[in-house]
C-alpha cells in the first residue's frame, strides 16, 4: 500500500515497530543492570554515610551526611591489612602459577602429533564431570602436608580443566606455518612457546588470567576447610567474620573513644565490603579489551 507522498505505509509502520522494540529492549536491559548494580551502590553509599542517615533509612544509592569514619576504622584495624596481603599473594602468585601450568598442559595436548594425547584429554575431561569430593580432597591435602599453609589454596586448583580446553582450542587456531618456519630456523619447543606462542596468546591469557584471579580473590570455602591460623585467612574469610561475627582486632568502643570515630555496625560492614570489592573491580577495565576477543578466539575454532 502506498501512503501520501508515494511512500509505502508498511515502511513507516515497520520503523515505529523498530523504535518501540529498541526502547523496550533498552528499558529492560537498564532494569536488569540496575538490579545487579544496586547492591554495590547501596553498600558504597552506606560506607560513606553518617550514622543518623543509616539508622533512619535515608541511604539509597548516594551517600547522605558524607563522612569517612567507617573507612578510617577499617584502615586502623590490622585485620584487614593482613587478610588483604594474603589475598593479594593468592591472586598474584596463584594466577601466575595457574597460567604457567595451564599453558604447559594445553599446548602439548593441542599438538596432533603428540603420542598418547587422546587418553590424557579423556582423563582431563572426566575431571570436569566427576570429582573426588570434599573429604578425599581434604585427606589428600593433609597427606601432602599442606594443611594450614597458603599452598593448600593454590595447589589443589592449579589447573582448571575447562580453561585447559579453551587454551587448547586457541593454540590450534595459531597458524601451523609459524611453527614450521621456527623449526627450520632451529627453534626448540620451549623457545618457540616463549617467543611466538605466548605473545600471540595475550588475549586468551588475559581472559583466563582474569578468571583465575577472580577465583583466588573470592576464595572462601577452601580457606575455611584447610586454614586454621587466623593470620593466614584471606580477605573473604575475614569479611565473613566481620559481617556475621563482628570480629575485629580493635573493638568499636576503642575506635570511637581513642580515635573519635562515629561508627555503627552497618557502616563498618559496608566499608569492609568496599575494601574487598574495589581492587578486583579496578583490574577488569585493564583487561576488558582482551576479554571478549580471548573468549571468542578460544571458542570458535576447535
Amino acid at each position: 500500500m502506498v501512503g501520501k507522498g508515494g511512500r509505502p505505509r508498511f515502511a513507516s509502520s515497520s520503523r515505529r515497530g523498530d523504535i518501540a522494540f529498541t526502547i523496550g529492549n533498552y528499558s529492560l536491559i537498564s532494569f536488569f543492570v540496575f538490579i545487579c548494580v544496586f547492591p554495590f551502590l547501596n553498600q558504597f553509599a552506606t560506607a560513606f554515610s553518617g550514622e543518623y542517615a543509616i539508622q533512619t533509612g535515608q541511604v539509597f544509592i548516594w551517600p547522605v551526611d558524607f563522612q569517612l569514619d567507617a573507612m578510617k576504622a577499617v584502615l586502623i584495624d590490622n585485620i584487614i591489612f593482613r587478610s588483604l596481603l594474603v589475598t593479594v599473594f593468592l591472586a598474584v602468585a596463584g594466577t601466575l602459577l595457574n597460567l604457567l601450568f595451564t599453558v604447559i598442559t594445553a599446548y602439548p595436548l593441542s599438538r596432533r602429533d603428540l603420542k598418547g594425547r587422546v587418553p590424557v584429554i579423556n582423563f582431563i575431561l572426566i575431571t570436569m564431570l566427576f570429582s573426588g569430593g570434599m573429604i578425599p580432597s581434604f585427606l589428600l591435602v593433609k597427606e601432602l602436608g599442606m594443611l594450614d599453609t597458603l599452598w593448600a589454596l593454590i595447589v589443589p586448583g592449579l589447573v582448571n580443566a575447562f580453561y585447559v580446553f579453551i587454551m587448547m582450542s586457541f593454540f590450534r587456531s595459531l597458524p601451523e606455518e609459524i611453527r614450521e618456519s621456527a623449526t627450520v630456523d632451529g627453534c626448540g619447543n620451549i623457545r618457540f612457546i616463549m617467543l611466538f606462542v605466548l605473545p600471540l596468546s595475550k588475549a586468551a591469557l588475559a581472559t583466563i588470567g582474569l578468571f583465575y584471579a577472580v577465583s583466588h580473590w573470592n576464595s572462601y570455602f577452601s580457606a575455611v576447610l584447610y586454614i586454621d591460623n587466623p593470620d593466614l585467612y584471606p580477605l573473604q574469610v575475614k569479611l565473613r567474620n566481620i559481617l556475621l561475627l563482628s570480629q575485629m582486632d580493635t573493638s568499636m568502643e576503642t575506635l570511637q573513644e581513642e580515635f573519635g570515630l562515629e561508627l555503627i555496625q552497618e557502616s563498618l560492614k559496608a566499608a569492609t565490603i568496599v575494601y574487598s570489592t574495589v581492587p578486583i573491580l579496578f583490574i577488569y577495565p585493564w583487561l576488558q579489551k582482551y576479554f571478549v576477543k580471548g573468549v571468542m578466539i578460544g571458542s570458535v575454532k576447535g
